[in-house]
């Protein structure tokens, strides 16, 4: 879809940088498991060797067990080096900030100019070689998902700002009901204080 509108590459920006956040996040989710997993298996096998030596327990098939955690270890290890989420989470983390630099001067322009029709082009080629189609398909639509959610909430709020500010009965209840909340607060922290120096002075009769 074309963008010809300077909101609309705005938002079209903002959805893309959110999809490579949410792809970021859940690699590094992916990341930590697998890590965790290693931690586990560790301690299981360091735990395991101490309660074999401290009971005497020299039955070949629990000797085999050490090996087999080592082998799962080893295994875990060699998958999560396969995967190499650093290398894809750093890739990530350069296009993000691309997206996020060409925001910014998107957001600082009155109008479409060429140099940030460039840098929006720039950062769309960054993110198509950053992740899979596949991938970006299924991260950008979390993400139009959550920036509607966002827009409506941002919509709903600032609809109930004004229709307060517009209807003085509904403003002077609000600013009421501020003020004894207000009042209310300043008087238990005023009765929590009178309290606590009632029973200092006890404690110091005492």
């Amino acid at each position: 879809m074309e963008k010809n509108t300077l909101n609309n590459i705005i938002n079209d920006l903002r959805s893309r940088r959110d999809a490579l956040s949410l792809c970021h996040e859940h690699l590094k989710h992916d990341s930590d498991q697998w890590n965790k997993l290693i931690i586990f298996l560790s301690l299981s096998t360091g735990l395991f060797e101490s309660f074999k030596l401290q009971m005497g327990i020299n039955n070949p098939f629990v000797s085999l067990v050490p090996i087999v955690l080592s082998s799962v270890i080893a295994s875990v290890s060699a998958l999560i080096k396969f995967k190499n989420y650093p290398a894809q989470m750093e890739i990530i983390l350069q296009s993000q900030a691309l997206l996020t630099n060409t925001l910014t001067i998107a957001r600082n322009e009155t109008e479409i100019t060429p140099n940030l029709l460039k840098l929006y082009n720039d950062s769309l080629e960054k993110l198509e070689v950053s992740i899979y189609p596949d991938i970006r398909r299924k991260f950008l639509k979390d993400s139009h998902n959550n920036l509607i959610q966002i827009m409506k909430l941002e919509q709903k709020y600032f609809n109930t700002i004004e229709m307060i500010n517009s209807n003085p009965l509904i403003k002077d209840d609000f600013c009421e009901a501020t003020t004894l909340q207000s009042k209310d607060s300043s008087s238990l922290n005023s009765e929590t204080s009178t309290l606590e120096s009632k029973d200092n002075d006890i404690e110091n009769e005492i």
